[in-house]
Formats: C-alpha cells, structure tokens, sequence
C-alpha cells in the first residue's frame, strides 16, 4: 500500500461525537472517513448512530426548542457531514494496530481490509448494561418507556405525574432516581440486594425525597405492556421477583430506567498501547481529546464515564477534530 492511500482521518464510531468530528474534520479538507459499525445484539441493540437511536425524543440538545427524536438527529448529522465530504462506510473496525511513534496506523475492517491513517479518533461510545430481557428491549427500542437514561428521558410528558422505576443501587441508580423524583409520582428504586451500594451522600439524598419507595431483595424478571390508542406499546408495569423467598409480584409504573452501569466499547482496543481505567473507559492524559499515542484520538462517551450527554459527546469530537487537523498540520501532512 503506497503513501498516497493513506487516510488523512479516520473515524470510528457514529453518535454525536463521530459525526461532529467528521463534519469539523470534512470542513477542513481532512477528507475523515467514518466507520458507523453494523448493527448487533450485546446483549442489547447496538446501532450505527450510538444509544441516541434508543432515544425517542430528545428534548435538551441546542437548536431543537420543540424536541427531536435520537434517530432523526443522527440523520441530519450524517447529512451533514456527508454534505462537507465525509465518506462513510459502513462496517466495523474490528482490530488495530497503532504506531506507537506516530503513525501511519493500521485498522483491521470486519470486511476484511486493512486501512491506514494518519489521525484515527475513536468515538465508539458506551452501552448500556440491560437485564436482558426479550420484553426489555422491545419497549427500549420502540419508544415504549424502558430507558437507559432518565437525565435524557426523564422530563418527557409520557413519564410526568406517573409512578416510574429505577433499577439499580449504586450512585449511576441514585443519581437516576433523584432525577425522576422531579417529575414523578412515585419512584420505585428495585434493587436485587438489602443495601445499597451507592455512596452515604447519595444514598440520603434519594431517601429523603417523599416519593420515593425501596424495592428491596427484587430483580425484574419481566416488562408488562398493552398498546395505547395509537397502537404503540408502552409500559404497563413489570413483574419482580423477591430474590430471598422466590415469590413473584407485579408493580404498576409507567417507565422503567435502568441504571447498572454502562460499558464502554473499547474491548476491540485492547493490547494497542492505548490506556484504559478499571471500567475500560479510554483514559485521555490532558483536557485534549489526544490518547498517550500520537495521532490516536478520543471523543464521546468512550472516554467519558461521567456526563454522558449528547451535547458533552459533540463538544469532545469538536475537539478531536480540530487536535487532529493541528497535529497533523505540525507534522507536515496537511
């Protein structure tokens, strides 16, 4: 493979901080080639376009004052990084190999191609954890009140003034519940165990609200649903199962968060030289998006096991993009 079939830019990954590398990247004659992936089970859905194409309505992104729904505003950023030059392919990197001096690097296709950059930023997000249940992820895909999201999902007028569940116990769970605490009647936090293992600060935080009920020694072994007027199913309630006696019970709400954790989507990074914390989330040394290897970005969730947003996810593949456009100008290949 000679010089002149080197990408300037490669980009992995297609939610919110992909897609606005790529437009920044493509507006600056970078030429980014993006890799949306291909969609899988894991156990749950993972689609081109990240956990937004679960969302059905977002409501607190910039520049959309009456709302818009995760999969449409996936679409208007892949136009518009498609209208600046982006090209998009639509396979996943399955493998890479990263000069630890710089580059170029060398990425391993699922199509069975070896491709090479200059700049490769990563933006392959982070999943949701699921319970993994058929009925789960129906109602998740589908709009039909199971959410990994309550910061993103919560407000919306489907879930105001109804008795909602949160499953979980640790901080992710309680910071989940304080949210909905806002907007529900009643907030059912159902937890496998007697304890939870949510710090003391949030912990007293969330069981000093008035609305809010433990659901102790329960797992949910079920969603129950019925379809509305319009033919949509939605949430109806879930069946618990207590974790001690075994005896099963169901318990009315009208939206179910999950909230154990998420999982970072870096295990196809692993032995490159890249850095990772315990929970696998790439590890950035600066405020930049640059990874400890030259030429090797991170944006999004995949390095951001705190806000989760899709505004903080954009912000981060604004700035791999213009650390790559830098770098790459510094090394003369621009």
């Amino acid at each position: 493979m000679s010089d002149a079939d080197v990408k300037k830019v490669v980009i992995i990954g297609s939610g919110p901080a992909g897609w606005t590398a790529a437009i920044y990247a493509a507006r600056a004659g970078l030429e980014p080639v993006v890799y949306v992936g291909v969609p899988k089970q894991d156990p749950g859905p993972i689609l081109p376009g990240g956990q937004l194409m679960l969302t059905t309505d977002v409501e607190n992104y910039p520049g959309f004052p009456e709302g818009v729904s995760g999969p449409e505003m996936m679409s208007m950023f892949q136009r518009q990084g498609e209208r600046f030059g982006a090209k998009v392919v639509g396979e996943d990197i399955e493998r890479c190999e990263f000069d630890p001096e710089g580059g170029p690097h060398t990425l391993h296709t699922s199509g069975g191609k070896a491709v090479r950059a200059h700049a490769v930023i990563i933006s392959t997000g982070a999943t949701a954890n699921w319970l993994g249940l058929e009925s789960e992820m129906r109602l998740a895909t589908g709009g039909g009140g199971v959410s990994a999201c309550a910061v993103c999902d919560g407000a919306l007028p489907m879930f105001r003034g109804q008795p909602l569940a949160v499953v979980g116990g640790g901080d992710t769970a309680m910071e989940e519940a304080h949210h909905l605490t806002k907007f529900a009647s009643t907030v059912y936090v159902i937890h496998r165990r007697d304890e939870l293992r949510a710090s003391k600060t949030m912990q007293q935080r969330v069981l000093s609200k008035d609305n809010v009920e433990m659901v102790w020694n329960s797992s949910v072994i079920d969603c129950l649903s019925e379809k509305d007027q319009h033919g949509s199913e939605k949430i109806t309630g879930v069946r618990i199962k207590d974790t001690k006696t075994g005896v099963e019970r169901e318990l009315a709400v009208k939206g179910l968060f999950i909230a154990i954790g998420h999982t970072p989507a870096t295990r196809f990074l692993r032995d490159t030289g890249l850095s990772f914390d315990d929970a696998g989330y790439l590890v950035l040394p600066d405020r930049s998006s640059r990874t400890g290897i030259p030429g090797v970005y991170g944006a999004g969730d995949v390095a951001d096991a705190t806000y989760r947003q899709a505004v903080t996810a954009a912000g981060m593949g604004c700035q791999a993009a213009l650390d790559a456009e830098y770098d790459l100008g510094a090394r003369g290949l621009l």
